[in-house]
């Protein structure tokens, strides 16, 4: 496969921090990181260009970072609550995803976006859970999101079915029952 050898413009997550060096696939380097301007080509006067404005670039990192310090701080008391539609046992008719959290962040004045939201899947259960929120790429907080069913109830979980043995007893039953069928036979 042929690669490209690139200086990053800004911070991208799965490859690096603004102003490396990092080696990348020529397509995805031709297709996307040149046209939407997250990095140029590697060359010997975009190196010396981006070496001088190293120093501007540095003094706003920690400006960034001061921000989103202070942005964590007051978000530490934030708490987001949704109320959805439930089957029994919990399980949610839809779910709640990263656009639903960012929305109800925005409802509550932080503008956050969506991307930012490290939600590995949709959460489809009611139930409490911690997001991950990346305000910058060393500043990260944890918000506590509960999700309960429609009218404010607990759904209490699944009810057994009668006559119905769950598999762990059933296998251990069966076993059992195994060695006294044959002594009688």
């Amino acid at each position: 496969m042929a690669s490209t050898t690139v200086l990053l413009r800004e911070d991208i997550e799965t490859l690096g921090g603004r102003g490396e060096i990092v080696k990348v696939r020529a397509g995805y380097a031709r297709n996307y990181l040149l046209p939407q301007g997250l990095a140029s080509l590697a060359t010997k006067g975009n190196i010396r260009q981006i070496e001088g404005e190293r120093a501007a670039l540095l003094k706003k990192a920690a400006i960034e970072k001061a921000t989103a310090e202070a942005q964590k701080d007051q978000m530490s008391s934030v708490a987001l609550d949704f109320e959805r539609k439930a089957g029994e046992g919990g399980t949610l008719f839809g779910s709640v995803t990263s656009i639903d959290i960012a929305a109800a962040l925005q409802s509550k004045g932080y503008e956050i976006d969506r991307k930012k939201i490290s939600l590995r899947d949709p959460i489809k259960e009611t139930g409490e859970y911690a997001v991950k929120v990346r305000l910058h790429r060393e500043v990260t907080i944890e918000i506590p999101v509960t999700v309960t069913a429609e009218g404010g109830e607990a759904v209490e979980a699944k009810p057994e079915k009668k006559g119905r043995k769950p598999k762990a007893e059933a296998t251990e039953a069966s076993a059992a029952e195994s060695p006294a069928e044959e002594a009688e036979a």
